[in-house]
């Protein structure tokens, strides 16, 4: 039997990256699967690739009616959740002298209070014995020049974990994170720095990988499934880092 058979997963950031690899193994493991995302394109993309027990909601994770929207379809659709997947997020870097107001607030609305607002509006939807897995980032654990606003969005959904695992844990719910290391994603092509500086940083980091290469979205999707399957029964408030050894050798 199939792990993830009659459950239900929501993915939100579903259409690229570790999102649609997560999406496309939980319906190969017989989910249903709703994935989130702002792009109609994308979505139409990723509903092709997933099979008939899937579903798409267009939205945005900053929308609070939308994230209404996307939790009352999937109930009407699919019944309660089993899995949810905070994944949405936006990734870029500048350094803190060149951080724009705009820059601070769009990173600050997507990864912190959308992540919050998905979190929030998910849980009268939760079943009981649910998993949710938030993506945080190995940028939080150090000083990484120009990530100071992608690095304070993504330390404060690790605690947010923490508190939520407190707070849900009556209800048999398990909250934890995962922690991509260096992922090989269409997220690095998005960062606004030149090209020839993205090559330089991603040499530099290449070279603190004790693996000596950077990670597959794949490799991230498969952690997620162990966080959100009974595998993982007895981790709660965790963070679960997937790094090539990147923080930890």
């Amino acid at each position: 039997m199939k792990k993830f058979a009659q459950k239900v997963a929501v993915i939100t950031g579903g259409t690229s990256g570790i999102g649609l690899v997560t999406a496309r193994l939980l319906a190969e493991e017989g989910a249903k699967v709703v994935v989130f995302a702002r792009s109609e394109e994308g979505l139409t993309e990723t509903l092709k690739s997933l099979g008939p027990n899937a579903h798409a909601v267009r939205g945005d994770v900053t929308r609070v009616a939308d994230l209404k929207r996307l939790f009352q379809e999937t109930h009407e659709r699919f019944g309660g959740i089993d899995v949810l997947f905070a994944n949405a997020a936006v990734v870029k870097l500048a350094p803190l002298s060149d951080t724009t107001e705009a820059l601070f607030d769009e990173l600050v609305a997507v990864n912190m209070k959308g992540t919050f607002n998905t979190l929030q509006q998910a849980i009268p939807h939760l079943n009981a014995g649910a998993s949710v897995v938030v993506t945080t980032s190995w940028l939080h654990h150090i000083g990484f020049e120009g990530s100071s606003v992608l690095s304070m969005t993504k330390a404060a959904l690790r605690s947010l974990v923490r508190v939520a695992a407190a707070e849900l844990a009556p209800r048999g719910i398990r909250v934890n994170a995962v922690c991509p290391g260096a992922i090989e994603t269409p997220l690095w092509g998005k960062l606004g720095l030149p090209p020839e500086q993205l090559k330089a940083a991603g040499e530099g980091i290449t070279a603190q990988i004790p693996v000596k290469r950077w990670g597959r979205p794949e490799e991230i999707a498969r952690a997620v499934l162990f966080l959100a399957a009974a595998d993982s029964s007895y981790v709660t408030g965790t963070e679960l880092e997937v790094d090539g050894g990147l923080r930890q050798v």
